[in-house]
């Protein structure tokens, strides 16, 4: 271990702002914390609740963060550290997982469908039950939404503002940690050891 960073409770979630090498971490009641690549902290900004999940802008400057405690997406401005403006979501509060096509401006969380443009509500999808992750597919333009239920749930974005269901694959029941790897085209989800089942790691490989 190099250095280690206190950010007190609940620091779940981590991003690295490729265009400007910092690193993002969503922790505590309700905050985002920026630090550079030798561990010194830059920024604390303060949100309604806990970041359960959030995303980074690629070709801006926004930060999206999902509080399913104010039920709200806060969009937070990276460059002035500030938070610029707050969406509604109505969701549940155990609204957890994002994810962000970018290109269409196109925000997903559990699984509403928001404008980045606008923050309003475009679809609501039926995601897999207790879900916990959800990701983009940039190439095919699909979304996998992964479930405690026991599946994942795969939807096909049509355009912008319609999609539709394609199909959900059976997991395992509890298994709802994922990670969706675009450069090996793979998607991975964890599942816990239970009875007599070891813990595992199985591999998903998109089709076409």
């Amino acid at each position: 271990m190099l250095k280690s960073i206190s950010y007190g409770d609940d620091a779940d979630n981590l991003r690295h702002d490729a265009n400007g090498g910092h690193v993002w971490v969503g922790y505590g009641g309700g905050a985002l914390g920026e630090f550079d690549q030798e561990g010194t902290k830059l920024a604390d900004i303060k949100l309604d609740a806990h970041p359960e999940s959030f995303q980074l802008e690629k070709n801006g400057s926004r930060i999206f963060g999902n509080l399913p405690g104010s039920r709200k997406i806060a969009v937070v401005d990276r460059k002035t550290r500030t938070v610029v403006e707050s969406w509604g979501t109505g969701g549940p509060l155990a609204n957890y997982p994002m994810a962000l096509d970018e290109r269409d401006h196109r925000l997903f969380a559990r699984l509403i469908v928001l404008d980045t443009d606008q923050g309003k509500r475009v679809a609501t999808l039926p995601a897999i039950g207790d879900c916990d992750d959800v990701f983009y597919d940039e190439r095919r333009h699909r979304i996998y939404a992964i479930g405690g239920e026991g599946g994942i749930s795969v939807f096909q974005q049509r355009d912008a503002d319609h999609y539709g269901e394609l199909g959900r694959i059976k997991t395992v029941s509890g298994a709802r940690t994922g990670f969706f790897s675009a450069e090996l085209d793979k998607l991975y989800v964890a599942v816990r050891k239970h009875e007599s089942q070891s813990a595992e790691i199985r591999v998903y490989v998109p089709a076409p």
